[in-house]
């Protein structure tokens, strides 16, 4: 696995812990920080991880309202909380990380939500980013 797609990992880890424990995202990514800062065998994960999660906080209302705009027929509640975040992390590469191409970005959240969601997750994901792909 390439340091972006462990960063992506770690990104979307950090997204769901906070989504699940009903936190607050920044006091995950603070206490993420914190383990970074005693782990150098995961640094090269880290950086990007960082810059993906707040990205996500800064563009949380953005990003929110092309998920519910595009997830025909699903709002942001009711998809599965590992789907939210793997959406979340693709919907800010897609939109703000202009070194990241959109083939990419739609790979790798295909891939996760294959890997950890449902049957029917990495189809849904699929579609959602797609679209916003095209009106990017």
């Amino acid at each position: 696995m390439s340091a972006r797609s462990k960063a992506r990992k770690r990104a979307l880890d950090m997204l769901y812990i906070a989504d699940v424990r009903q936190s607050s995202l920044r006091d995950v990514l603070r206490e993420e920080a914190e383990r970074a800062a005693v782990q150098p065998q995961r640094s090269s994960s880290w950086p990007y991880a960082e810059d993906i999660v707040r990205g996500v906080i800064d563009n949380a209302d953005a990003i929110d309202r092309l998920l519910e705009l595009h997830a025909t027929g699903w709002s942001l509640a009711r998809m599965p909380a590992v789907d939210r975040a793997i959406l979340r992390v693709a919907v800010w590469e897609l939109v703000y990380n202009d070194d990241i191409p959109a083939p990419v970005a739609i790979s790798e959240a295909v891939e996760f939500a294959t890997l950890l969601s449902t049957d029917d997750s990495a189809a849904f994901v699929n579609g959602v980013l797609g679209a916003i792909a095209d009106r990017a």
